[in-house]
C-alpha cells in the first residue's frame, strides 16, 4: 500500500508523539490523508502526560486522538511473560515485545468500533515491530490493510533519515523533542525500557552510556541492602511486605524497588532480529526482574524434573513467540495453557534481598505445592530415604552404560 492510495481516506495510525509520529502524521496530511490518531497508556514512565502527546499529535495534523486505557492490559500480559519465564536470548524480558500485542489488540478493537479499517504505524522496514504489527493486524483483523510509511519508497525519498525528519519538523513548527545530536532512541511503557540506534550502535559505546529512566545503576545504589517479600497465589503477585497489591500496582512498587537498588538496569544485548540482523539494545526492567526471579524461586520448589525440562522448552518457545509476534496464534495459546497448569500451583513467599544490582534470595514460605522436603534432601541421619535402596537403582542404570562400553561407542582415550 503507498501513500497515493490513502488520498482522501482515514486512516488509523498508532503514534507516540515523538519525532516519526509528528514526521508522518503531518506528512500524511499534506498528502490528503485523514490521520486518526491512537496512543496507548502503557504506563510508560518517560511520557506521564498524555495530553501533551494529544496536543503534539493535533498541531501535527491528526483530525483526532484516541487515548487506549491499557495500562491493566499489559499488566496482565506482563505477568503471562513471566509466568513463563519468557526472555528472549538471555535476560531481556520482551517488554517493548509484549507492549506492541497488547497495543495492537487494543487498537484493532478501537478501530472497529469507529470502523476504521486502515492500520498505520512508524515501524522502521528494519526492526521487529513491523512485523508485530503486520502479523497481529492480519491474525486479529485480516479484513484489515496495513501502510507503513517506512516502506513507502514517496516517504523513503522525502526523508531518507532523522536529520531530515528533525529539519521537516522545525519547518513545520512542531514541538518535538528530538535533536540531531540525540545519542539514541527509547521505547517505555509499565514493563520495562528499550534504548537503542544512534551511538548505541558502536559496540565501543558501553551499556551505561544510557542514562537510566527507572532507576540507577548498581554502583550508584544504596550501600545497605533491603529485604523484600512477595506473596504470590496461585501465579499472581497479590502483596509486597505484607501490603495487598493490585497488578498493576505490583509492577509499579517492583519497579521503584528494583529500580533503587539497580536491578534489571543496564542490559546489554546484542540480539538477532527476526527480520536476520543482529541489533544492539540497552534495556532497563527492574519490576520484571524483581517479580520474574521470585517466581524462578518459586518455580524450583514445584517443578519435578519432567516438569522443569518442558517448562524451558516451554520458555524458549513463548519468547520466540512474544519476540517475533505470534502472541495471539495457536502455538501461543497452546504453550500458554500448559504454563497456566504450573501457575495454578505456584503459591508461596519469597523473601529477597536486594543488594547494588544483585537479587539474593533469603527464604521461601507458605508453598503448599513445594515438592522440597528438607528431611529427604538432608545428608544427616533423618527422614525415610535409605541410601541403600540406591543400589538396585544403580544397578539397572548399570545395564546400559555397559552396553555403551562393549559396543564401542565409548572407552579409554587420550582423546576427549
Amino acid at each position: 500500500m503507498k501513500v497515493h492510495d490513502l488520498k482522501g481516506k482515514t486512516i488509523a495510525f498508532a503514534g507516540s508523539g515523538g519525532l516519526d509520529s509528528c514526521t508522518i502524521t503531518r506528512w500524511l496530511t499534506d498528502e490528503g490523508v485523514n490521520v486518526v490518531c491512537f496512543t496507548a497508556d502503557l504506563g510508560q514512565p518517560d511520557e506521564e502526560d498524555l495530553d501533551a502527546i494529544r496536543q503534539r499529535m493535533l498541531k501535527a495534523g491528526a483530525v483526532d486522538f484516541v487515548v487506549l486505557p491499557v495500562r491493566q492490559a499489559i499488566a496482565e500480559d506482563g505477568l503471562k511473560v513471566i509466568q513463563s519465564q519468557a526472555c528472549y536470548e538471555g535476560r531481556y524480558w520482551n517488554t517493548t515485545g509484549i507492549a506492541r500485542c497488547t497495543l495492537t489488540k487494543a487498537m484493532i478493537l478501537e478501530m472497529k468500533k469507529r470502523g476504521l479499517t486502515i492500520f498505520s504505524h512508524g515501524a522502521t522496514g528494519r526492526g521487529n515491530d513491523q512485523v508485530r504489527f503486520q502479523l497481529i493486524t492480519n491474525m486479529l483483523a485480516p479484513d484489515f490493510e496495513v501502510y507503513a510509511p517506512w516502506r513507502d519508497e514517496t516517504f523513503l525519498a522525502r526523508f531518507p533519515g532523522r536529520s531530515e525528519m528533525i529539519d521537516f519538523c522545525q519547518e513545520n513548527d512542531l514541538p518535538v523533542a528530538a535533536s540531531k545530536e540525540k545519542p539514541y532512541s527509547t521505547d517505555a511503557n509499565l514493563l520495562g525500557l528499550t534504548h537503542e540506534s544512534g551511538m548505541l550502535e558502536a559496540l565501543t559505546t558501553p551499556a551505561q552510556f544510557v542514562k537510566p529512566v527507572m532507576g540507577c545503576y548498581p554502583q550508584d545504589a544504596p550501600d545497605a541492602p533491603e529485604s523484600v517479600t512477595i506473596r504470590f497465589e496461585q501465579g499472581r503477585p497479590v502483596s509486597i511486605n505484607g501490603e495487598p497489591v493490585s497488578l498493576v500496582d505490583a509492577f509499579l512498587q517492583a519497579n521503584a524497588l528494583g529500580g533503587k537498588h539497580g536491578i534489571g538496569i543496564g542490559t546489554h544485548l546484542v540480539e538477532n532480529r527476526f527480520v536476520g540482523i543482529k541489533s544492539r539494545g540497552v534495556y532497563e526492567g527492574p519490576g520484571m526482574e524483581l517479580l520474574g526471579t521470585c517466581y524462578a524461586y518459586l518455580l524450583q520448589l514445584i517443578l519435578d524434573r519432567r516438569a522443569r525440562e518442558f517448562f524451558d522448552q516451554l520458555s524458549l518457545l513463548i519468547a520466540k513467540q512474544i519476540y517475533q509476534g505470534y502472541w495471539f496464534d495457536l502455538t501461543t495459546k497452546m504453550a500458554l495453557g500448559a504454563v497456566a497448569h504450573i501457575a495454578n500451583l505456584a503459591t508461596g513467599t519469597i523473601t529477597v534481598t536486594l543488594y547494588k544490582g544483585n537479587i539474593l534470595f533469603q527464604s521461601a514460605t507458605d508453598a503448599p505445592h513445594s515438592l522440597y522436603s528438607e528431611e529427604n534432601a538432608s545428608m544427616e541421619g533423618v527422614g525415610d530415604y535409605n541410601h541403600a535402596d540406591s543400589e538396585g537403582l544403580l544397578r539397572v542404570f548399570g545395564v546400559s552404560a555397559r552396553v555403551l562400553a562393549t559396543s564401542g561407542q565409548v572407552g579409554l582415550s587420550t582423546e576427549h
